[in-house]
């Protein structure tokens, strides 16, 4: 049968093709037949948000955030924390998106064109005759990727999405009364006596029968169970080992220099010039922009007739009240500082050379530049560290995608050893011991990245201990592992960890013992306080002044109830520490009472009001729009 199919492999393949084809004309192809399907991790009002959704998104974060912050430690960007709140933030949107398509939430044009007057760059765009500067109104937004009508469009979109929780948020409001109840509780001092009663002390003559150490360790046995974990191999695909890798032609370094020294040196070319202006709004008629430009015509023919009396002809003719008075000078300025036809005539001239006339939305201009400012520009061999460094970065971003490719290629076709992908790479292999399910404190790099780990512990990964598939644990950033050895979950032996159970045995009950003897003395010193002895000096405290004392004992001197003029007792269970006895003997006010203090505590208490009802309200809104995240925090 297999070989009468080979031998007429060409017409099995025929029919094949004729029986499937069909099947895709009739019934479609699913868009995600060609592609990994991406797992959820997170619905919104029935909407998911995929794990490829959350990495794009995190991606797009993470590059915003170097551009503004080029000194951020990359760490920071990579960490789960960091990730997990990138998708925090994506549920949000998401859930205010719905809310305000629920509400039918839009956004007028007075309040589109109110908000748009009270952005600042926009604002210093107005003409002296209050009209826009359209042209540079563009400009401005080019600069972000995008048209004014898509500008317009998003910010439109923002402010209905403001909406959602300015509802709530703007109409929070306290009263006097609650204010000053809830500032004094934070800002309240205290007198306060001390008397503690270290565990260590009662520690001497604790001595543990073999019984009690079996019983301690069955009850407790939780601490004394070891974590699963496993020694393995990995291998990491960063941006930088591909741009070691990277050797450049010194011909290709000498050109860039030159196409791009100015701007690697920071340096920018600056030009002097001076303008007679003849005012001709966009908004005048056709008849007055003719005559404008007609006069203009005029002055240039007397300027380039006398170039020297350009300034003279600037003060009686010019119609700019900024600069006519110096003669026309406008300074020096860089590219950028001007309205595109002016900046073009005036960055093409020669100096002491007379332009044209040139149209702007202010009118006709006459230019002369009069000086020109060129800063010195390193030498080639000053700035080739920072070419070579660029140039690397550049292309090391361009081969990435494709390294990668490779990476994961050979991790899977190879997948009994990480050796084959290290040395086709240049890549280390690094070992790790001790490995655990979940990221532990103090590690870095893909041993924090819960996403490798999980992988690392996958069921197929623990039995075969064949290499992991390549996981992106950050930008650039690439890792595959295999596990060497495997321990499960266990609970140790009483043998093995006998020392520890008779340390924490004997720690136990040297707390219970100060704890006991710290609460007899608390009853005995609040029938009669004179009987009091190893109290510590008085001293005031406040939660912003603890005084180096235990965060238990400052919130159980705070809350004590004081009646009057008499002293108030309490006591406190510092854990294995031991037991504090506290003495309130008075109540102070906080220090802050003048009237600005109190107008300033009073703003910020109803900032926090307005967050905490905004909190609450957000919380309403997942419940309603039923969300899930199905990632674990970090």
């Amino acid at each position: 049968m297999l070989e009468s199919i080979r031998k007429n492999s060409k017409i099995v393949m025929i029919l094949l093709f004729l029986l499937i084809i069909p099947s895709f004309v009739f019934v479609g192809i699913d868009q995600n037949y060609f592609t990994a399907s991406s797992p959820t991790v997170a619905r919104v009002d029935g909407q998911d948000i995929t794990q490829a959704d959350w990495d794009n998104a995190h991606r797009v974060e993470s590059d915003r955030m170097r551009a503004e912050m080029p000194g951020l430690d990359p760490k920071l960007l990579d960490s789960d924390e960091a990730k997990y709140a990138t998708l925090e933030r994506m549920v949000r949107d998401r859930v205010i998106v719905a809310a305000a398509q629920k509400m039918h939430l839009t956004t007028s044009d007075a309040q589109l064109v109110r908000t748009l007057q009270g952005i600042p760059a926009i604002a210093s765009l107005r003409k002296p005759d209050g009209s826009l500067d359209a042209d540079g109104y563009r400009a401005l937004v080019a600069s972000q990727g995008l048209t004014p009508e898509g500008f317009e469009a998003n910010l439109r979109r923002e402010l209905a999405l403001n909406q959602v929780m300015g509802s709530v948020m703007n109409s929070a409001f306290t009263t006097a009364a609650a204010t000053d109840v809830a500032m004094n509780a934070v800002l309240q001092r205290r007198e306060i006596q001390v008397a503690m009663l270290d565990a260590n002390q009662y520690k001497a003559g604790l001595t543990p029968s073999a019984d009690e150490l079996k019983a301690f360790y069955e009850a407790q046995q939780a601490q004394f169970r070891k974590p699963e974990q496993a020694d393995i191999e990995y291998v990491v695909l960063d941006l930088n080992t591909v741009k070691q890798g990277i050797q450049l032609n010194e011909d290709d370094v000498r050109t860039y220099y030159k196409e791009n020294a100015q701007r690697l040196a920071g340096v920018q070319e600056e030009r002097r010039a001076s303008h007679i202006l003849i005012n001709a709004p966009q908004s005048a008629s056709a008849e007055e922009r003719a005559k404008a430009k007609a006069k203009a015509e005029a002055l240039l023919a007397e300027v380039r007739a006398k170039p020297d009396s350009f300034a003279e002809v600037a003060k009686k003719e010019s119609q700019d009240p900024g600069s006519a008075a110096q003669g026309g000078d406008l300074g020096f300025f860089a590219r950028g500082a001007m309205v595109p036809a002016f900046e073009q005539a005036a960055f093409s001239l020669t100096k002491g050379a007379i332009s044209d006339v040139v149209e702007s939305d202010f009118g006709y201009h006459i230019i002369q530049v009069t000086d020109v400012k060129q800063p010195p520009v390193p030498s080639y061999e000053q700035l080739r560290p920072k070419i070579v460094e660029e140039l690397q970065q550049q292309q090391a971003q361009r081969k990435y995608a494709e390294v990668a490719d490779t990476f994961s290629n050979l991790v899977y076709e190879q997948a009994d050893s990480l050796q084959p992908v290290a040395e086709k790479l240049g890549l280390k292999v690094q070992k790790a011991s001790n490995v655990q399910r979940n990221p532990q404190p103090g590690v870095e790099g893909p041993l924090a990245n819960a996403r490798f780990l999980q992988t690392l512990f996958a069921p197929d990964s623990l039995e075969s201990k064949r290499n992991t598939e390549a996981v992106e644990f950050g930008t650039s950033q690439m890792v595959a592992g295999r596990i060497t050895r495997y321990e499960a979950a266990h609970t140790e032996a009483f043998t093995t960890v006998e020392a520890d159970v008779k340390r924490l045995w004997v720690a136990d009950k040297a707390a219970d013992a100060a704890k006991k003897q710290g609460e007899q003395k608390l009853a005995e010193w609040k029938a009669d306080a004179s009987k009091a002895q190893g109290l510590a000096a008085a001293q005031v405290i406040s939660r912003n002044d603890p005084k180096g004392l235990p965060r238990e004992v400052i919130d159980a001197a705070l809350v004590a109830p004081v009646q009057g003029d008499a002293a108030a007792w309490t006591g406190v269970s510092l854990g294995q520490a031991g037991y504090a006895v506290v003495k309130v003997n008075k109540v102070m006010p906080s220090e802050h009472k003048n009237a600005d203090f109190s107008s300033q505590a009073a703003q910020q208490y109803v900032q926090l009001w307005s967050s905490a009802e905004g909190a609450a309200y957000y919380e309403m809104l997942k419940k309603r729009f039923k969300v899930q995240i199905k990632v674990p925090r970090p």
